[in-house]
C-alpha cells in the first residue's frame, strides 16, 4: 500500500488481487473459508471508517497493533476468492512514501518523528520473520497510476451513479491471466518506442507484484474515494482504460500523433483532480 491509510484514505483508489481459497496454505485457508460464509462481512466503507478512526488518538496510530483478520470476498464462476486487508503490513509499507508526499513540517505534525521511527523499527523486526510478505491491495491517492489502467479493458468497466447517501462507483475487474498478458504487451511496446522512465518502471513494478499471486486470481481497479473528486457527469464519461489502451496501440503502430492525443485526453481528465490536490 503506497500510502498510510489513516492519513489520506478519503481520496484513495485501490488495486486489489482476489486469490482463490486454494492459493492459501492451511490453517489460513480454513479461516478464509469460514470467513467467506459470514453474513456480516465488512464492506469497503467499513475499512475506510476503521482507517479514519486511527486519526483520533494522540499521537495517531500509524500502524495497527495487530494484523487485520478481515478480507474482501467475491465469487467468480463458482470459485470463492479472497482479498485480505493486511492493514498492518500496508501501513508499514506506506511509511517510506510519506516523505515524498508531505512537506517535512506537515509530516512531523501529522506523524511525529519518534512515532515514525518506532514504526520503522517494528517493521524491520517483523520483516525479518516474514521476508516473503506482500499486500493484496495497493493504494494511490489523488490519482490512478497509468500503469494500473494497462491491466484492464474498457469492456470490464462497471459504473454506478449512486443514489442518496450511496456514492457512485467506478471499477474494473479482470482475470489475472488477462492482466498479465496486457501488461507484457504494453511493456514490450513501450520498451520498443520510449526511453526508460517512470512509466516503464511502474509497469515492471506492478508486473513483479502480480507474479506473486495465483494465476486464477482476479485483479480489481477501484476508483474508491476518487469518485468524490470527479463531477458525476465526467465520472460517467471516464474511460481512462480505453484511452491508455488506445495510446499503447497507437505506439505499437508507430502513430505518435494518435498516442499523443490519447495521452492528452488522460492529462485533461485528471487535471482537475491534480489541482484539488495542490489546493490541499
Amino acid at each position: 500500500m503506497p500510502k498510510v491509510s489513516s492519513v489520506v484514505v478519503p481520496y484513495a483508489a485501490y488495486l486489489r488481487v482476489y486469490e482463490p481459497l486454494a492459493a492459501f496454505p492451511e490453517p489460513e485457508r480454513a479461516h478464509w473459508a469460514r470467513y467467506a460464509r459470514r453474513p456480516d462481512r465488512p464492506s469497503y466503507q467499513d475499512e475506510l471508517r476503521r482507517s479514519l478512526a486511527d486519526l483520533l488518538p494522540t499521537p495517531p496510530v500509524v500502524v495497527p497493533v495487530h494484523e487485520s483478520a478481515d478480507a474482501f470476498v467475491l465469487e467468480a464462476d463458482g470459485v470463492v476468492c479472497v482479498c485480505p486487508w493486511r492493514t498492518r503490513l500496508r501501513g508499514w509499507q506506506a511509511l517510506g512514501d510519506l516523505a515524498e508526499e508531505l512537506p517535512a513540517p506537515v509530516l512531523d505534525a501529522v506523524l511525529p518523528p519518534l512515532v515514525r521511527h518506532q514504526a520503522a523499527q517494528d517493521y524491520e523486526r517483523w520483516l525479518a520473520r516474514n521476508p516473503d510478505a506482500r499486500p493484496w491491495i495497493r493504494t494511490a491517492t489523488w490519482q490512478i497510476p497509468l500503469n494500473w489502467f494497462v491491466l484492464v479493458a474498457d469492456e470490464e468497466r462497471r459504473f454506478e451513479k449512486g443514489t442518496g447517501e450511496v456514492p457512485p462507483m467506478l471499477r474494473y475487474r479482470t482475470p489475472m491471466v488477462q492482466a498479465r498478458r496486457r501488461l507484457a504487451r504494453a511493456l514490450r511496446t513501450l520498451r520498443e518506442t520510449l526511453d526508460e522512465g517512470p512509466l516503464i518502471d511502474g509497469l515492471v513494478n506492478v508486473g513483479r507484484w502480480l507474479e506473486e499471486f495465483h494465476p486464477r486470481s482476479l485483479v480489481e481497479l477501484d476508483y474508491g474515494g476518487l469518485v468524490h473528486l470527479v463531477p458525476a457527469g465526467e465520472l460517467e464519461d471516464d474511460h481512462s482504460a480505453a484511452d491508455v489502451a488506445a495510446g499503447v496501440e497507437a505506439l505499437s503502430q508507430g502513430d505518435g500523433m494518435a498516442a499523443g492525443e490519447a495521452y492528452g485526453r488522460l492529462v485533461e481528465r485528471w487535471r482537475a483532480v491534480r489541482d484539488l490536490r495542490s489546493a490541499n
